[in-house]
């Protein structure tokens, strides 16, 4: 007897061991060690708006679709523990799940044995030995249209394509049900309740199920990990589609994540065609400088890549972050792509900007400095200018071919900008004062006056 249970114990923390060391097997952050194992089936689901994102990726393969060399590991419940789901193909003698548990296999496709019974066989990766799974009963034909696949399985296939596509990637939670590990050595857990519709930051993934077989650990802001398993392709899960309701619906990949990029279409509109563009503006508008924490008035044909696009929750708006193609400095304005939805012209992505480059200005490194933070220089040219300080509210004509331009400062107080005839600036300085009224403009600027005392100006604002 004691023998017996040397040999159950040191079978036991060689699982533990190889758990600890397989790269498959992830926990959350406060895991604690334990000496028992608590296997516990996980629960998930799928939502609509990730049905791209799983279709894209995720391929079902049903059992008559299987290929030579798909990887799978084993992952018992506790029912199959008690059985003997895999036969040792060299010795004919069943093996336990307990001592297969967390081993990978390889399929190695299927035969009919001198019996007449049919099997479904496999390499185990870990210890190079042929293991096979025999049908109950008919033909491998038959009972591969069925969705009872090989019990015990977590197909891998799903788990190496998460991990490429998601680990490091934001979601939006979809529910508010997940769970935290409890053990580093078992399978103990404890569920959590999170708040809907919170970003957070896939930190792992790894295994899961049988039938939720994709295990995606997320952070939240403060450093709170949790994590949810999940069915992706539902290739081997074991389980048809009906049976995804109720408890078991959050184990659907789509409904409980949502990925950033996927809520990028909102409306039938598709963000991501925006992504990378270079775009202008068409109008004078204001943005968010992101270097100087402050509005800064924008002029009309400055150019900028866009870098993304940000929706907000319960809204249909957006918040672009731009970069300006000249000085680089990021910039943020939030929008609506759908112009019905616009109470102003000037919210609608397509008033206010146009696809393609803008005007070229010529900088030098030390102006651009002086441009970054808002500031006018001495020597600055009219679009170093403008690209400073944005549009003129006002312009003064003198004698000799001098003229000044009044700038609006939100401190309650005017910028004067003073140009020599050839269009440098020779002196800036500040007074206190009103409005500044739009006065006699040159006539190359009184298109661009007249566009911008029609127009109310867009605000921008920073990331919420």
């Amino acid at each position: 007897m004691k023998r017996i249970l040397l040999t159950t114990c040191m079978a036991f923390l060689l699982v533990v061991a190889y758990a600890q060391e397989n790269s498959y097997i992830v926990k959350t952050k406060g895991a604690k060690h334990k000496a028992e194992l608590q296997l516990a089936e996980a629960e998930e689901q799928e939502q609509e708006s990730a049905a791209d994102f799983v279709g894209q990726n995720f391929k079902f393969y049903s059992l008559c679709d299987w290929k030579d060399g798909m990887k799978f590991m084993v992952v018992p419940d506790e029912f199959d523990l008690v059985m003997k789901t895999f036969t040792d193909a060299e010795t004919d003698k069943g093996v336990s799940s307990m001592k297969l548990r967390y081993k990978i296999m390889i399929y190695k496709g299927h035969e009919t044995d001198t019996d007449g019974h049919d099997h479904i066989n496999f390499l185990c990766q870990d210890d190079n030995r042929m293991y096979y799974y025999e049908i109950p009963s008919g033909s491998f034909d038959d009972y591969c249209f069925g969705k009872l696949g090989v019990p015990t399985l977590a197909y891998l296939g799903d788990v190496d394509i998460a991990r490429e596509k998601l680990v490091g990637k934001e979601l939006y939670t979809k529910t508010r049900d997940y769970r935290i590990d409890t053990e580093v050595d078992g399978d103990g857990y404890k569920d959590v309740l999170v708040d809907k519709d919170m970003q957070v930051k896939v930190t792992a993934v790894g295994v899961g199920t049988r039938s939720f077989p994709v295990k995606i650990i997320v952070e939240d802001k403060d450093g709170n990990e949790f994590y949810q398993n999940v069915a992706i392709s539902k290739t081997n899960c074991g389980m048809r589609d009906e049976e995804f309701v109720m408890d078991k619906a959050k184990n659907l990949f789509g409904n409980s994540f949502e990925l950033v990029e996927d809520v990028m279409s909102i409306n039938s509109y598709n963000y991501r065609q925006f992504l990378g563009k270079v775009i202008h503006t068409k109008f004078p508008t204001k943005m968010l400088n992101e270097f100087t924490k402050k509005i800064q008035a924008i002029p009309r044909l400055t150019e900028y890549q866009i870098e993304a696009m940000t929706p907000h929750k319960n809204s249909d708006k957006f918040t672009l972050k731009l970069k300006n193609t000249t000085i680089g400095t990021y910039f943020y304005i939030d929008m609506l792509l759908d112009e019905h939805l616009a109470e102003d012209q000037t919210e609608f992505f397509g008033y206010l900007f146009a696809l393609g480059p803008g005007k070229k200005v010529e900088t030098s490194e030390g102006s651009r400095a002086m441009i970054r933070a808002g500031h006018v220089g001495i020597g600055f040219s009219e679009d170093e200018t403008m690209m400073a300080a944005g549009e003129p509210d006002k312009v003064i004509l003198s004698d000799n071919g001098r003229y000044t331009w009044v700038f609006q400062r939100s401190n309650n107080k005017l910028l004067y900008v003073d140009f020599d005839g050839s269009g440098v600036v020779t002196k800036t300085y500040t007074r206190d004062g009103g409005r500044a009224g739009v006065g006699a403009a040159s006539g190359r600027r009184k298109a661009a006056m007249t566009n911008s005392s029609k127009m109310s100006v867009a605000r921008g604002t920073p990331l919420e």
